[in-house]
């Protein structure tokens, strides 16, 4: 089987471009499975935005997508420029809403770049960021980012994604989870929250 760059998910067009991930987040389904939903989405390349266009102009006119998400088994902004450009053809030419699922170490990744204003620019509309807990030590245990302080330079990219989108911050159900302690601590930021299912490894 091939892997997949563009796959899709009920009604929403998912955009896998790069497998480089700055976390090693210990529930990643990635760990013990190649794919989603019968996509294969361990790559055997990274992808550059015109095959990732390319990719997309076979399947973004076979329905109504509600949005096009990047999202897949990597982190979208440790493949920025991809990213940007892909954005900037989708809001150019097929006007849609646009989410980037991120782990929130876009500054981390691209020290040298406004990545929240050059996301926002290139059309994206909305951002959802993998937070998973409400603390650094947590953090470091359930999500193992390879960069320090990687916490705070999540919670500094949330502070500056809301000046200029929708923003949510999301949390898998693993074991160490206080649902309620974490929805207060979204709600203290100002944003919304998401539970998202922790599917655990079958071997």
């Amino acid at each position: 089987m091939r892997p997949s760059i563009v796959y899709w998910l009920g009604d929403n067009l998912y955009l896998n471009i790069t497998n480089k991930c700055s976390n090693r987040c210990y529930f990643c389904i990635r760990n013990f499975t190649n794919g989603v939903a019968g996509f294969k989405l361990k790559l055997d390349h990274e992808p550059n935005s015109k095959e990732v266009i390319r990719q997309l102009i076979n399947h973004i006119n076979r329905k109504h997508w509600r949005e096009v998400v990047f999202c897949g088994f990597g982190e979208p902004t440790a493949n920025l420029e991809c990213l940007l450009e892909v954005a900037k053809w989708i809001s150019k030419y097929h006007m849609m809403p646009i989410r980037v699922d991120t782990n929130g170490h876009g500054y981390l990744l691209n020290p040298k770049r406004e990545v929240i204003r050059e996301m926002y620019e290139a059309g994206v509309t909305r951002i959802s960021v993998s937070l998973n807990t409400v603390c650094k030590e947590a953090y470091e245990k359930i999500c193992r980012p390879k960069f320090k302080d990687a916490f705070e330079a999540v919670l500094k990219f949330v502070e500056k994604a809301k000046k200029y989108f929708e923003v949510e911050v999301t949390a898998v159900k693993v074991p160490e989870l206080d649902v309620e302690e974490f929805k207060r601590f979204a709600e203290s930021l100002g944003i919304l929250w998401r539970l998202r299912e922790y599917i655990q490894p079958f071997y």
